[in-house]
């Protein structure tokens, strides 16, 4: 499918950015909103931000903080230089303990190959501020390259300018997705122990299958509040993943869930909706009262689904959550969220199942 999209919208037809002066400098950087953003679930006056949280001041301040986060969001070029290198800048924050700083506040590009997205390089940030400039990749060939560059997970994005040879053209890919993906959920979306931006499952399964997944996780939150039903409603998108129960209680599923979902299927009759169970999270292994705590929700969420269906909501989807990260108990970094392992064998899981699922919708 998106293939296609590629030999359609090729090198021969794209539009030249006009940037820097030739022979001005060694590289030449051109700011990156002149390029294809990729991941995000609507314009906002932010270029870097998930939601504009200023149309919707209900929702919880912990989400309007963590929606200013670029996890997520990708930027798209093609260009023939040998190098590729950034520029950028972010918010001063405090990092997060289950992250590397790669993950947390610095870049991970991807570059297509025979049709496949294949890692090319990180840029590191640095440790001790908040302006950062990193070769990401150099010494390549001088065709033309497709490029995904994934921004990071747990930092606000103030700018970012990409750099490359001069005399090398770099330009807008264009989009190539034919469908969106919303997935909302808690800090397991979001891509909490990650190793880099690319690496969570969300953007797996975008690179695997040509469709825009929009990485909606909101770390420690997730709570299926009205506010947030509103605001998802408000998306287009051509299906819905709600990937809810870590961070939410029993009663707060038992209480939430029939809003959430009745919300997005009155405003999006035919677009399939997909509940998800939590993994099974290896904290429980000998902890039984974890154990049975997740056990419950759970359960409720499982009963929430069946009692909708049962009320007549159409295209409602279940996915269990006990075998997406494998039960060798290796799939997380701190018994919570999934590593790299786990990132993996949940997009191995799920790619099937949600394929299936859109490709039935057509």
């Amino acid at each position: 499918m998106y293939n296609i999209a590629y030999k359609v919208f090729g090198w021969g037809i794209w539009v030249l950015l006009c940037i820097g002066q030739a022979g001005a400098q060694t590289l030449k950087y051109i700011d990156a909103d002149r390029l294809l953003m990729v991941g995000k679930a609507k314009p906002s006056e932010e270029y870097f931000h998930r939601i504009d949280t200023a149309l919707y001041r209900n929702l919880p301040p912990k989400v309007k903080y963590l929606s200013t986060f670029s996890c997520g969001l990708a930027i798209g070029f093609m260009t023939n230089s040998s190098v590729i290198a950034a520029e950028w800048e972010v918010k001063p924050d405090k990092p997060s303990p289950n992250l590397s700083a790669i993950a947390h506040s610095g870049l991970d590009l991807y570059i297509e190959r025979n049709g496949v997205w294949e890692f090319a390089g990180v840029g590191k940030p640095e440790l001790n501020g908040t302006r950062s400039k990193s070769i990401i990749v150099q010494e390549m060939d001088d065709t033309p390259k497709k490029c995904l560059l994934y921004l990071p997970l747990f930092s606000e994005t103030k700018t970012l300018k990409i750099g490359v040879e001069e005399g090398s053209e770099i330009v807008a890919l264009p989009y190539p997705f034919e469908k969106r993906v919303l997935v909302y959920g808690s800090s397991i979306v979001h891509g909490a122990e990650a190793s880099r931006a690319g690496t969570t499952y969300v953007a797996k399964l975008s690179r695997r299958t040509g469709v825009d997944f929009i990485n909606l996780g909101f770390s420690g939150n997730a709570r299926m509040e009205n506010s947030m039903a509103d605001c998802l409603s408000d998306i287009k998108a051509d299906a819905y993943i709600l990937d809810c129960v870590p961070n939410a209680t029993a009663q707060q599923i038992s209480e939430r869930t029939a809003y959430l979902v009745e919300t997005i299927r009155n405003k999006h009759p035919e677009a399939p909706i997909i509940v998800m169970q939590s993994i099974a999270m290896d904290i429980g292994n000998f902890n039984l009262k974890i154990k049975s705590d997740l056990r419950i929700k759970d359960e409720t969420i499982r009963n929430e689904v069946e009692k909708l269906c049962k009320r007549g909501v159409k295209k409602l989807y279940f996915i269990e959550g006990k075998d997406l990260i494998g039960k060798d108990h290796e799939g997380t970094g701190d018994g919570i969220h999934p590593n790299d392992l786990g990132f993996e064998r949940m997009a191995t899981y799920l790619e099937p199942k949600l394929m299936e699922i859109l490709n039935n919708n057509e």
